[in-house]
């Protein structure tokens, strides 16, 4: 091919693109007119492609596989400019409960104590502040955190038949903590916790979401159960810390998940070492490694670990979460979480594309 052919150039880069893949949906972005516009002069060559929220953490590495793709081609001397657009794919509404929501990540451990909540609505924070469409279910009926670790309260409201949920900086959020009084215990057998997840899932007004993140209950109960029944679970998210004692439990959410047919999308190791605020280093308190070492002795990703730090507790402690992405040593950490997870979904769609969903009629 004749760098200096600017039309052969086009339809070779056509060609090319056309079958990269969709980091959402796996298919290719040309059969779903995510190829916006590719252009070339005697100067530049130029690829417009849209990208839905989604996928927003990864949108750079599509962009790399593009120029690498371009890299083969004889540009000569042009200039290559890869951009990427907004493209617009809503969710369709899926399952039982009719959510609007396009992967559903369940967030548990095998015991509670283990920062499972934190991390929970961490990675709500991590994804929304990409871009992502994300919420926050709260489904530890008996001891829900989320309202203390976001600092959100008030009764929510209902509006046309469905319960708006709180917002946290542009999250909408739900909890049980937002229905009860602080000090009340709440006492419910199997069939009254049933009742109350499917509320959340189906009556609360989510709208269109990326990504719900649900902080599940510790140990192995009734909701992973009731979740699996009212909307596909794309998959879990299991949380230990790094001592023996903690993976033993982590192995029984394991096999939990797995009894009830939820993927588990990987491990991520909190309390994996102390930050000293004084002096920046980090000491081994607990150990270090050994849910890495867990994941891969299962076969499972380990998506990253989250240090012992003082903003962390802080900021849950005084309901200001949201600043976490702002500490130099956790925010990072969280971003690279959520990354992992995302490239992970991304790499499951690309080896295997989903079907399309098809609606729930009303």
């Amino acid at each position: 091919m004749n760098a200096n052919d600017s039309q052969a150039l086009k339809s070779y880069v056509e060609k090319k693109i056309e079958k990269v893949q969709d980091p959402e949906t796996g298919r290719s972005l040309g059969t779903q007119g995510q190829v916006k516009s590719i252009s070339v002069d005697d100067a530049t060559v130029e690829v417009k492609l849209g990208l839905t929220t989604f996928s927003s953490l990864v949108h750079d590495d599509v962009v790399d596989q593009v120029r690498d793709l371009l890299a083969q081609a004889e540009t000569g001397e042009r200039e290559v400019r890869v951009e990427v657009l907004h493209h617009d794919r809503p969710a369709v509404q899926v399952g039982q409960a009719g959510l609007t929501a396009k992967a559903v990540i369940g967030v548990g451990s095998g015991k509670g104590g283990v920062g499972k909540s934190t991390l929970a609505a961490g990675l709500a924070q991590a994804l929304h502040k990409s871009g992502a469409k994300v919420g926050l279910l709260d489904t530890d009926v008996y001891g829900p955190s989320v309202p203390t670790l976001t600092g959100v309260g008030g009764q929510p409201a209902i509006v046309e038949n469905k319960i708006e949920p709180l917002d946290w900086n542009g999250i909408p959020v739900m909890s049980i903590g937002f229905l009860v009084p602080p000090n009340e215990a709440v006492i419910w057998r199997g069939p009254m916790l049933h009742q109350t997840v499917t509320r959340f899932v189906r009556d609360v007004a989510w709208g269109d979401l990326d990504f719900l993140i649900v902080d599940m209950p510790p140990g192995t109960g009734d909701v992973a159960i009731t979740l699996s029944q009212l909307v596909p679970i794309t998959g879990s998210i299991v949380v230990c810390t790094p001592q023996d004692v903690a993976l033993a439990d982590a192995i029984k959410a394991v096999g939990m998940f797995r009894k009830v047919k939820i993927p588990i999308l990987g491990v991520v190791e909190n309390m994996s070492g102390f930050i000293c605020p004084g002096c920046s280093k980090e000491f081994e308190i607990f150990g270090k490694g050994g849910a890495r070492e867990y994941s891969s002795e299962e076969g499972l990703p380990f998506l990253g670990a989250l240090p012992i730090n003082m903003t962390i507790r802080e900021s849950g402690d005084e309901g200001q979460l949201s600043g976490l992405m702002d500490d130099p040593h956790v925010g990072p950490r969280l971003t690279s979480i959520a990354y992992q997870l995302v490239r992970h979904l991304a790499d499951q769609a690309i080896q295997s594309p989903p079907t399309p969903t098809l609606p729930v009629l009303g």
